[in-house]
């Protein structure tokens, strides 16, 4: 088994962890080293696994919890394990999202001694697949208790800025019908993929709206981001479909987001289905846990731009934030890396939160 020094450094702790390939659904190596590490190195924590997750916990009587969340997986390697140092950046698979989120909760585990919250951590899988496979919806279902907090951080890549909250989510997809026929002889037939021009324009022309929440602006948008149709290039399409994604503020709910496109779309002859939606989660900073955290990193926050877990804890009433090492522009590239002093920082403060120094 790959042994792990959760009191190393955390950037030789984040190179450690990336050195372990860690593809989702194949996370138990990786499951196995974090675990025997916890049990190890770390004192007065209770420790327990669930599935190629492992979780831990204090239980000091503390008057709040704080959850630190990170996935183990990955998304498939691209030449680009095992990791490597240049300079002041280290190169490899995971070094942004989200290894060294990861290590850095592991090592505070290990080396912070005089905690003023108690403190839990969940390090899940398959958080980079399909939503029914996320270890933390299985955690959810099995281990309700274990996601109980005043507070949760995820280690998810924010260049070491609190990002708050999260944007929705859904896909809806516009269906064309027509009637097929010879191109040659066109007017006998009716172009599905004609009919789909109205819908196309009123995308071209959609302005989207920005929302200030708790000082956080999040910009929404709506995008075609599919088309299907054609039968041949000879053939008057007689079916076509356009997907369309809207990225939603957080004071929408998935049915007024919902209603909101099919108001876009209105008076078109195009059948509108619902393929699939996530809700947003707002940003809590009201919260004290939530303020004590953003005070100790400066005061910085701002909106996050995209779907993460923090949505489960939002929905569960938790305050959540992404907060983590690495520029979210680089996950999944062949080229992830992340500044090591961005590894050091982030650790630095979350010391000063878990400790009141």
């Amino acid at each position: 088994m790959t042994a792990l020094d959760l009191a190393a450094d955390p950037i030789a702790l984040t190179a450690a962890l990336v050195d372990i390939p860690s593809v989702s659904r194949d996370e138990r190596v990786i499951a196995d080293a974090v675990e025997a590490a916890l049990r190890e190195q770390t004192d007065g924590f209770e420790v327990i696994r669930n599935g190629n997750a492992v979780l831990a916990r204090t239980n000091r009587g503390l008057p709040s919890r704080v959850i630190l969340a990170g996935h183990l997986d990955t998304v498939p390697i691209a030449d680009n394990v095992p990791s490597r140092r240049d300079g002041e950046i280290l190169h490899g698979c995971g070094t942004v999202d989200m290894k060294s989120g990861d290590a850095v909760f592991l090592h505070l585990a290990a080396t912070v001694r005089d905690l003023t919250q108690d403190v839990t951590l969940i390090f899940y899988d398959c958080e980079e697949i399909s939503a029914e496979f996320n270890g933390l919806g299985r955690i959810e279902r099995e281990l309700p208790q274990w996601l109980a907090g005043d507070v949760a951080i995820l280690g998810e890549p924010t260049g070491g800025f609190i990002e708050a909250g999260c944007q929705g989510t859904l896909r809806i997809r516009l269906t064309a019908g027509g009637t097929r026929a010879h191109s040659a002889r066109s007017w006998l037939g009716v172009n599905a993929i004609h009919k789909l021009g109205p819908a196309l324009d009123r995308l071209a022309k959609y302005e989207a709206r920005s929302v200030d929440i708790d000082g956080c602006v999040y910009r929404e948008g709506l995008s075609a981001v599919r088309i299907d149709g054609g039968v041949a290039g000879n053939v008057v399409p007689d079916a076509a479909t356009v997907d369309v994604n809207f990225r939603f503020a957080p004071d929408r709910t998935v049915a007024a987001a919902t209603e909101h496109v099919r108001e876009v779309f209105d008076g078109l002859d195009l059948g509108v289905e619902l393929t699939d939606s996530a809700s947003g989660a707002l940003p809590g900073l009201a919260a004290p846990a939530a303020a004590a955290l953003v005070e100790a990193a400066g005061g910085e926050v701002r909106a996050k731009y995209g779907w993460t877990d923090v949505s489960r804890f939002a929905a569960l009433g938790i305050p959540a934030v992404n907060y983590g090492p690495g520029d979210p522009n680089l996950a999944h590239t062949r080229g992830e890396h992340v500044p090591v002093a961005q590894i050091t920082d982030v650790t630095a403060v979350l010391r000063a939160y878990l400790t009141a120094e």
